[in-house]
């Protein structure tokens, strides 16, 4: 491996010739910088990210844990991270805690030994529904910066970077209720996280305040355990007066529609359906499903903005939450 040195004694200068000339220093003519520069470049120089960490007490380095990989809507969520962290000049290292609290802790604690510089992250099911974050608020407390998105917690006093759930709930059961939907049912698998109590609390709100609207609210909550197919099969043939459907994961919707189909319902005629899907699922669905937009790259991209910003004013004691809009996009399963 080349070394500083080696190019300071091949240019006939100082080793903090090269090292400023490497970092475009004023103090260095542009002649040679130009000359350490080509010279670097033909030799193929890396920098030894390990003595640089050491000497200024930075890695570059950010640390990602999100709960399923899988999951499109993380997936889509880790690709801007990673594009964003690597324009501004930082590696990543990511972790997968696959919605347990033991591997969400093991990896807080692999990478908070000097190995990243803050973290980015999502909770962990067990972790929300255990209500328990205390390993977090050590990490904070280590003067370790931590930004959360999507699945946050009240009791983390930190950065965040959310969408407005309750309201993207409420937006799309308004939408049913003004096409004159008359019996509307919300379908999750995800209730006992934050962002599906908020979007459920959304639903209910909507229906609350909608004066000409008779029916009860018809929440149908499907534990992991169960077969969704077969839930949502059974919800068709129990409650046939439906003719809205709210799906609040990125699952379900889908799945709705397809069992609608094979119902004989007529999309969007007898009944409209609105998920929280991405855009990759529309190439399978026909007609194409009505989706709230989470604009994922958006949240991303913001979570990476937040940390850095807070990596670069540590004794800033306020934080920020910043929350990212949603829009209703409108297709083939709403009128």
């Amino acid at each position: 491996m080349v070394t500083l040195k080696q190019l300071a004694e091949q240019l006939s200068v100082s080793v903090s010739t090269v090292s400023k000339a490497l970092h475009n220093s004023d103090e260095i003519s542009p002649d040679t910088i130009e000359r350490v520069k080509a010279l670097a470049k033909f030799l193929n120089y890396k920098p030894n990210k390990l003595a640089v960490s050491l000497k200024s007490s930075k890695t570059n380095t950010i640390g990602v844990i999100i709960p399923n990989i899988l999951n499109h809507f993380f997936a889509k969520a880790l690709y801007a991270i990673e594009m964003e962290a690597s324009k501004q000049g930082y590696d990543i290292i990511t972790c997968v805690s696959n919605e347990k609290f033991s591997k969400e802790l093991d990896s807080l604690q692999l990478l908070s030994n000097g190995s990243v510089d803050g973290f980015i992250m999502s909770l962990a099911e067990e972790t929300q529904v255990a209500n328990d974050v205390e390993h977090i608020n050590a990490i904070l407390q280590q003067n370790i910066p931590i930004v959360l998105f999507d699945r946050v917690s009240d009791k983390i006093n930190t950065d965040k970077v959310i969408i407005d759930d309750f309201d993207a709930a409420y937006q799309a059961t308004k939408y049913l209720l003004s096409e004159g939907r008359k019996h509307i049912a919300l379908i999750s698998d995800i209730d006992e996280l934050s962002v599906g109590k908020l979007r459920t609390n959304g639903y209910l709100e909507a229906l609350k305040e909608a004066g000409n609207y008779k029916s009860e609210a018809l929440v149908i909550a499907i534990k992991k355990e169960g077969s969704i197919e077969g839930r949502i099969e059974q919800l068709f043939k129990t409650n046939t007066s439906i003719d809205g459907i709210i799906a609040i994961d990125n699952i379900t919707g889908v799945v709705a529609l397809q069992k609608a189909l094979k119902f004989n319902y007529k999309i969007p005629q007898d009944l409209s359906i609105i998920g929280f899907s991405d855009e990759n699922v529309l190439q399978f669905t026909d007609p194409k499903l009505s989706t709230v937009s989470q604009h994922t790259l958006d949240i991303g991209k913001a979570s990476v903005e937040l940390l850095i910003n807070r990596l670069q004013n540590k004794t800033s004691r306020d934080t920020e939450t910043k929350t990212i809009k949603t829009k209703l996009q409108l297709r083939g399963t709403t009128k």
